[in-house]
C-alpha cells in the first residue's frame, strides 16, 4: 500500500471512529444497582411474600405501597404491585442477573396466576419490560395496560445511535394471547425481543391532551437465540423514514392500542398522540427508550422468551 493510501485509510478510520466517539451511559443503565421491594400478597391469593426489583440506588422500598422512582432513576419496569377490590397481588417479570462481573437486567415473558378456590382463578401473560418513565401504582385493573405507564422523559439532545449489550433466548414455542378473561388464543407469527428508541417533540394543549411529532426512530428486534453480544450499536433515523428500505411497521407513528401514555401538567396519564413526522433537524423534547422480552403488545408473547440487557448508552 502506498503512503498516500495509508494516510487516506487512517483518515477514514479516524472519521468513522469520531462519528461514534462520544458515548453517554443512561443513568443507572449499567444495572449494577437495584432497589428491592418486599410485598406480602393477600391471603386470598396465597399470602406469599414476593420480592420485586427496581432500577435505582441500592436500597429497599418494602410494603404494599405505590412505588415512585427513587434517587433520580429514570427507569420504570413491568414489575407490578396491584390492588384490585382490596386484594394485593404482584407480578415479577424483571430481575437483576449477572454479567461481566457486575449485574444486568433480565426481562422474561411468563404467566401470572391468581387462584383462590371459588373466588378467583385467572391467568395472564406478562411481558418483561423496562423503560424510561414510571409505572403508576397501585394497578387497579387489567384493562388498557399502556395507560398504567408514563413512558418517556424530558430530553433535548440528538444522539446518533443507541448502544447496549444483549443476550436473547426464545424456546420457539407457540405465541399466545392470554388476558385472564377469555380463553387462551394462539397468535400467528414468531415472538421477538425488542429494543425501541423514539425522539419526540411533545406539547400539551389547554385541555390537557399531549401531542407529538416524531423526530427520531430506532427499532431493533431479536429473533435468533444468542449468548452475550457486547457493545451493539443501532442507528437512530431522523425525520420521515416511511420511504426508506429499512422501514418496518413497528417504526410507524403510534396509534390505537400501541399508543404510549404520559402524565400531563394536571397529573393525569393521557395518550401521547403522534401527529406526524418532524423535520430531521428538529430538536426533541422527550426520549422514549424501551426494552421488551416480547414485541406483540399487552398479553401477547411466547412463554419463556427472555432478553438480557446491559450497559445502555447513547452515542453522539
Amino acid at each position: 500500500m502506498t503512503r498516500n493510501k495509508v494516510i487516506f485509510a487512517a483518515i477514514c478510520c479516524l472519521f468513522s471512529f469520531s462519528m461514534f466517539a462520544e458515548e453517554e451511559l443512561v443513568k443507572f443503565g449499567n444495572f449494577d444497582s437495584w432497589i428491592t421491594r418486599s410485598i406480602k400478597e393477600s391471603v386470598l391469593v396465597g399470602g406469599k411474600t414476593q420480592t420485586l426489583y427496581e432500577v435505582g440506588p441500592k436500597g429497599t422500598f418494602d410494603g404494599a405501597r405505590a412505588y415512585t422512582n427513587q434517587g433520580g432513576s429514570p427507569w420504570g419496569n413491568s414489575n407490578v404491585y396491584a390492588k384490585v377490590a382490596g386484594v394485593v397481588k404482584t407480578n415479577v417479570s424483571v430481575f437483576p442477573d449477572k454479567h461481566q462481573g457486575g449485574q444486568c437486567v433480565k426481562l422474561s415473558t411468563h404467566i401470572v396466576s391468581a387462584k383462590a378456590i371459588g373466588v378467583i382463578n385467572i391467568s395472564v401473560l406478562a411481558t418483561g419490560s423496562i423503560f424510561l418513565g414510571t409505572l403508576l401504582e397501585p394497578i387497579t385493573g387489567s384493562s388498557n395496560p399502556m395507560s398504567k405507564m408514563s413512558i418517556g422523559i424530558p430530553f433535548t439532545k440528538r444522539p446518533k445511535a443507541v448502544k447496549f449489550d444483549y443476550k436473547y433466548n426464545s424456546p420457539g414455542t407457540e405465541r399466545i394471547r392470554e388476558t385472564g378473561f377469555s380463553k387462551r388464543q394462539k397468535v400467528s407469527g414468531k415472538d421477538l425481543g425488542q429494543a425501541l428508541c423514539l425522539l419526540q417533540k411533545r406539547w400539551e394543549e389547554a385541555d390537557g391532551s399531549i401531542h407529538a411529532l416524531r423526530i427520531g426512530t430506532m427499532l431493533q428486534r431479536f429473533s435468533q437465540n444468542c449468548d452475550w453480544k457486547e457493545g451493539q450499536t443501532y442507528s437512530i433515523h431522523y425525520g420521515d423514514i416511511t420511504g426508506e428500505s429499512f422501514f418496518q411497521s413497528g417504526m410507524n407513528l403510534m396509534s390505537g392500542s400501541n399508543v404510549f401514555y404520559a402524565l400531563n401538567s394536571k397529573g393525569k396519564n393521557v395518550p401521547v398522540i403522534e401527529e406526524g413526522w418532524a423535520e430531521p433537524d428538529e430538536t426533541p423534547t422527550h426520549i422514549v427508550l424501551k426494552f421488551d422480552s416480547s414485541h406483540g403488545g399487552a398479553y401477547v408473547g411466547t412463554i419463556g422468551n427472555t432478553l438480557w440487557i446491559d450497559n445502555v448508552k447513547l452515542v453522539y
